[in-house]
């Protein structure tokens, strides 16, 4: 028993420090390099060690934590202390522990003990990782309604309306992938979209599910709060919506729960539509490519690939949210409802019906 807690421990620990931690820092690198070739600016380039500034790295992920961590936490007058100190606690922890069920690699042997290379296996990991989604409004609302802020209300109500109304049309995109694979375990479906169709290309849920992809990177994007769905937040609005009232170490939290919330809509796309760790033609055993051919493999370098492409699809999904945050201008809070309760939620209403329909006539015809 004190193994097994050990390999969870393990898993867990190495899925933050190599995956989430890390991409999030790249992330907020992202978030300033890439706005600032998109707005034909330099971007941070100001703080340096030794002269050497690192393209704004060190600026980013440097001089930036240590001005927030030092920063006095100021708590307004007049406000629920208790409150106002538990929303970014339930806001950045919720989004962290729903990584615990994502996979970022088939298995790995070690001696006679086969590894799942997933922190937590659980046969319900989607309505877990939908469940954990869910309790970071809590953090929002709490936020506006215990700083004692008009305008952080504001964005309190705003933020709790938009993720509850586009978590509906989220949940409802992922039925159709339910469907298909016929499993809610995250793990069984990265396993599922290994195999090949017509024996050479890979079945990937992209191919199977191409309207809930966007519905649920659209809707992922709202439940992160950014531009073009920023309206809880609104700087030109709100100051900062929700999160006005706090500073330092509080701030940095709400912060970093954005971030975090953007690698986890990265997971979930990569795993549920672009087969998450999976290489094309490569297997446990080596890389049947087609034509018949076959290239062994050792199982080790097999499992760091494994690694290497689920790392890859993270950060190209983390950078292309940004990109859209630096791209579309922000929707009015009447455009982004309607988006939501008249656009989003019927279409994934007629996918869901469609992939259910297709399946039955598959199975009948079998």
């Amino acid at each position: 028993m004190g193994v097994d807690a050990a390999i969870v421990a393990g898993k867990a620990l190495f899925m933050m420090l190599a995956f989430v931690l890390q991409v999030m820092a790249l992330g907020v690198w992202f978030e300033r390099k890439v706005s600032a070739v998109i707005q034909d600016r330099i971007g941070a380039n100001r703080a340096s060690i030794f002269g050497v500034a690192a393209m704004g790295i060190i600026n980013t992920l440097v001089a930036d934590p240590i001005k927030f961590l030092l920063k006095e936490d100021i708590t307004p007058a007049n406000v629920d202390r208790l409150l106002h100190a538990m929303a970014p606690v339930l806001s950045l922890v919720p989004a962290l522990l729903a990584f615990a069920v994502i996979p970022f690699g088939d298995v790995l042997q070690v001696g006679d003990r086969v590894i799942n290379l997933q922190p937590a296996s659980l046969d319900v990991g989607l309505l877990y990782v939908l469940a954990m989604a869910s309790l970071s409004v809590y953090g929002v609302v709490l936020a506006g309604w215990a700083s004692n802020n008009r305008w952080s209300l504001l964005g309190g109500i705003r933020g709790s309306a938009q993720m509850i109304s586009y978590e509906i049309a989220m949940g409802l995109a992922l039925i159709g992938t339910v469907v298909v694979y016929s499993t809610l375990d995250l793990q069984e479906i990265a396993r599922a979209q290994g195999h090949l169709i017509w024996g050479w290309l890979p079945a990937w849920g992209i191919l199977y599910q191409p309207v809930a992809f966007v519905i649920f990177m659209t809707a992922g994007v709202a439940e992160s709060k950014r531009i073009p769905f920023d309206l809880p937040e609104s700087e030109s609005e709100l100051v900062a919506g929700y999160f006005t009232e706090y500073s330092g170490s509080k701030h940095l939290m709400f912060m970093m729960s954005d971030f975090v919330e953007v690698v986890l809509v990265s997971a979930l796309v990569t795993v549920l539509f672009f087969g998450g760790w999976q290489v094309p033609w490569l297997f446990r055993d080596g890389f049947h490519l087609p034509g018949g051919s076959f290239v062994a493999v050792p199982s080790l370098l097999v499992t760091i690939l494994q690694l290497t492409a689920f790392g890859l699809k993270l950060i190209f999904f983390t950078w292309l949210q940004i990109v859209i945050r630096w791209t579309l201008p922000r929707f009015r809070y009447d455009q982004l409802m309607r988006l939501g309760w008249q656009g989003l939620l019927p279409l994934a209403l007629v996918n869901v019906v469609a992939t259910a329909l297709v399946v039955l006539l598959l199975e009948r015809a079998a």
